[in-house]
């Protein structure tokens, strides 16, 4: 295995703090992420090598290997590292050693290997196969993680990213789907916390919260929005543009439309969770808008049509 220069690919000096050496992984794995370049190849080999280097850096008994071994350090990795007591104490006691303690090895590694469960743990000695009955050693799944997310309306319509932090410390692209809403659960299998005795990891669950829309209005799957109407098109009829999501459509207003008056344009709301083909419907509710500065023809014009309506009453 060719010796690779950790602290060179994330561009840190070998004295650099663990902060630093999170802050430089950070900026690189968002810069080289394959999310992020599409099919270059160059990149994701870079995307590799920066989470070859984070994995060992950011751990510090890897670290001080790492640092012990120098340019030994690929032969002593290929080799599946020292091993022995030592590595074991300092997984289950922490980087101090090991303190002196009586504990059950039965209830450690179960009840199916005892001692022979410590030799394979600790040297890959393969044992018989429990007989029937017998308790394997137990594992553990890693616990689930909830984190809260919030996203604008145009991204729960179109769908978007979300770059999160796992519990190691590494940098993922996650997917929020189109259609998501405030109170959506969207769960993303084995990004939660890492399990115990090789169990495998927890899942990780992002709650949506959708921020307010300063146009729309969200019930359910459905989008409301007011439309102002000019007085002119709502007493004579006529079409205006109305703003959507996904774009700009035509709504024709009948004439003698009054403020409050509402239509619907189907399949022009939020995709269904589940089903993105499917969108709800956006409802228009129209807001005659009453001309606030007349010029003295308009208001001569407004008093003959006042008068012509009076007397066609009579």
């Amino acid at each position: 295995m060719e010796y690779k220069d950790y602290y060179k690919i994330l561009g840190v000096d070998r004295n650099a703090s663990q902060d630093e050496i999170k802050k430089a992984y950070r900026k690189l794995a968002r810069q080289y992420h394959p999310d992020m370049n599409p099919g270059d190849k160059a990149a994701e080999e870079r995307f590799k090598e920066i989470n070859e280097a984070y994995e060992v850096l950011s751990d510090p008994e890897k670290r001080r290997r790492y640092d012990q071994f120098g340019a030994d350090w690929s032969r002593w990795q290929a080799r599946g590292g020292p091993g022995g007591f030592e590595d074991f104490a300092r997984q289950w006691f922490g980087q101090a050693g090991p303190q002196v303690q009586y504990v059950d090895l039965d209830e450690l590694f179960g009840q199916a290997g005892g001692l022979g469960d410590l030799f394979e743990f600790l040297f890959g000695t393969p044992r018989a196969r429990p007989r029937a009955g017998t308790r394997r050693t137990a594992t553990m799944k890693g616990q689930d993680v909830e984190m809260p997310v919030e996203i604008t309306l145009e991204e729960a319509f179109h769908g978007t990213t979300r770059q999160v932090e796992r519990a190691d410390g590494r940098v993922v692209t996650i997917k929020i789907p189109p259609g998501a809403h405030t109170g959506s659960r969207i769960r993303f299998a084995g990004l939660g916390q890492p399990g115990l005795m090789g169990g495998p990891p927890g899942d990780l669950y992002l709650k949506v919260t959708v921020q307010p829309h300063p146009v729309f209005r969200v019930e359910g799957s459905d989008l409301w929005r007011d439309l102002p109407v000019d007085l002119y098109t709502a007493v004579l009829g006529g079409e205006v543009p109305v703003e959507t999501l996904d774009g700009t459509v035509s709504l024709k207003i009948p004439p003698g439309t009054s403020s409050g008056t509402k239509f619907r344009l189907r399949g022009k709301g939020m995709p269904r969770p589940g089903n993105a083909e499917r969108r709800g419907d956006l409802y228009v509710v129209v807001q005659v808008q009453v001309p606030q500065r007349l010029s003295p023809r308009e208001r001569e014009l407004f008093e003959e049509l006042a008068r012509l309506h009076r007397a066609s009453r009579s």
